[in-house]
């Protein structure tokens, strides 16, 4: 369950974020703005739901997932492709999010 919650709070949290970015840098409507706090409204509410014991490790393992939604967007909604070194960098912050989520804790 997890995983899908974090895929989905990180596109809402992505969408959302880029309504802002659409009114503000590209010149749309500030209606964007609307449906942008809803969307960023869902990205919290989902992130309460992941099974953590404390809200500051469950963020911290969201790291990861969100970064690499951030290139999926940039690439599929920005039409740019993510390069190597965007890739690598992905990698490696997922891993980081599995250490931190999956990670043997002391008693």
């Amino acid at each position: 369950m997890t995983p899908l919650v974090y895929i989905g709070a990180a596109l809402a949290e992505i969408a959302g974020c880029f309504a802002f970015w659409a009114w503000l840098r590209l010149g749309h409507s500030p209606w964007w703005v609307v449906p942008g706090m809803v969307s960023l409204a869902v990205f919290a509410w989902l992130l309460t739901l992941v099974d953590s014991e404390a809200a500051g490790r469950a963020y911290a393992a969201y790291g990861g997932v969100y970064i690499c939604a951030s290139l999926g967007w940039l690439w599929a909604i920005e039409g740019l492709r993510p390069d190597r070194w965007d890739v690598v960098g992905a990698v490696i912050c997922l891993v980081g999010a599995g250490i931190i989520l999956f990670g043997p804790r002391a008693a």
